[in-house]
C-alpha cells in the first residue's frame, strides 16, 4: 500500500504504518492537485496538517483521505477544538473522520468521548486529546484499512470556530495555554 502521511512528524504513528510494509511518504508541505492525483496513494491521512485538501482531491481519492482530529464531530469543528469544548462546554473527545469537501464534515469513521479534569489546563487538554486520537488510530488502523470499520454520517449541526474566533476570549486566559480548565469554567 501507498500512504501519504500529511502533517507534523508523529513517530508513533508513521512507525505504526510502516510496520504494516507500506510505504509512507510525509510531509508539512502544501500539494499541488496533480501531485495529488498523479501519486495514486492507497490512503492519505491527515493529523495537524494546515492546509485545506480541495474538492477535487477529495473526489479522486473518496473515502481514502482520513482526518484525525482532537474533537468529539460534529461538535468543534475547524481550529482550536478543545479550547472551544471547554468555553462552550461541548462534548469532549476525538474523532477519525473522511475528509470530504466540507472542513471536518466527513462520514465519522470511529470516536471517542474523552473525560477532562478540572485540574487539567489548556495545555495538558491538548496533551490528553492528542495522545487519546493517536491511541485510537494505532488501535483501529488495520481495521480502517482493511474496510472492516462502517462510517456513519455526522448527526446534528454541531460547531465551527475559525483560529480569528478566539481572540474574543484570549482575555480568560490569565496563563496562557496552562490556564486551568476551571478556572476557565468559572468565567464563562
Amino acid at each position: 500500500m501507498k500512504i501519504l502521511y500529511l502533517g507534523p512528524e508523529c513517530i508513533r504513528i508513521l512507525e505504526h504504518l510502516q510496520s504494516f510494509g507500506d510505504g509512507v511518504y510525509r510531509t508539512e508541505g502544501k500539494l499541488t492537485i496533480p501531485e495529488f492525483i498523479e501519486s495514486n496513494y492507497d490512503f492519505i491521512i491527515s493529523y495537524g496538517y494546515r492546509y485545506i485538501i480541495p474538492s477535487s482531491v477529495t473526489d479522486h481519492y473518496d473515502k481514502r483521505i482520513l482526518n484525525l482530529h482532537i474533537s468529539y464531530l460534529p461538535w468543534n469543528r475547524g481550529a482550536d477544538p478543545n479550547f472551544w469544548s471547554i468555553i462552550e462546554d461541548t462534548p469532549k473527545g476525538v474523532t477519525i473522520h473522511f475528509v470530504d469537501e466540507g472542513l471536518d464534515t466527513g462520514d465519522i469513521i470511529i470516536q471517542k468521548k474523552i473525560e477532562l479534569e478540572e485540574t487539567d489546563t489548556l495545555r495538558t487538554s491538548y496533551k490528553k486529546l492528542s495522545d487519546a486520537i493517536e491511541n485510537l488510530f494505532l488501535s483501529n488502523w488495520n481495521k480502517i484499512r482493511t474496510g472492516e470499520v462502517i462510517p456513519k454520517k455526522q448527526i446534528g449541526e454541531g460547531s465551527f470556530h475559525y483560529s480569528k474566533n478566539k481572540e474574543t476570549y484570549e482575555y480568560l486566559l490569565s496563563n496562557g495555554w496552562d490556564t486551568l480548565i476551571s478556572e476557565l469554567e468559572r468565567r464563562r
